[in-house]
């Protein structure tokens, strides 16, 4: 079963469908359109409120046009190994600017949370049971140092929590 997470707990009635050939968005459900299905959506209409899935292939910079017009982008992980989309989410907060919902999808493990908030990520689509344990019980794997900026900075406000400047010689 999947849950939908954020850091405020977990969510009920999430009304977001990966829409497939077997799947279809039922009348109080929206669909995650595929990147190719969005655009096609939004050059024929005038639509907002959209949602569209990014795979770790997709070119996310081409959802430029359209950002103002959705309200989630959920970027896949499909396996543990494949960390595109944490390229993704980046590129997605840092550069193209998108302030609304960014979820994760796939293979959601709770060792990767941390580091996918760091990215931006901001609501995650569990179905992982220990992930849904631990975060049932608030329990996130800590990770004290970062050696790279991202859209959420380090607990004691440093960019590099790394970098260490050397002492002034008097």
């Amino acid at each position: 079963m999947t849950k939908i997470w954020r850091e405020t707990g977990f969510i009920e009635n999430d009304p977001w469908v990966i829409e497939t050939d077997e799947v279809k968005a039922a009348e109080t459900q929206k669909p995650l359109l595929s990147l190719d299905a969005l655009i096609a959506r939004a050059e024929e209409s005038n639509d907002v409120g959209l949602g569209v899935l990014i795979k770790p292939a997709d070119d996310v910079t081409r959802l430029q046009p359209y950002l103002d017009r959705l309200d989630i982008v959920a970027v896949a992980f499909p396996a543990f190994s494949d960390g595109r989309s944490f390229s993704h989410a980046s590129l997605l907060r840092q550069r193209l600017g998108y302030a609304r919902e960014l979820r994760a999808v796939g293979d959601v493990l709770i060792d990767q949370v941390p580091l996918m908030l760091r990215v931006g990520i901001d609501s995650f689509a569990v179905t992982n049971e220990t992930a849904l344990k631990r975060l049932s019980e608030n329990r996130l794997p800590g990770i004290p140092h970062y050696y790279q900026p991202t859209a959420r900075r380090a607990q004691d406000g440093q960019a590099y929590s790394w970098r260490r400047l050397p002492a002034k010689s008097a």
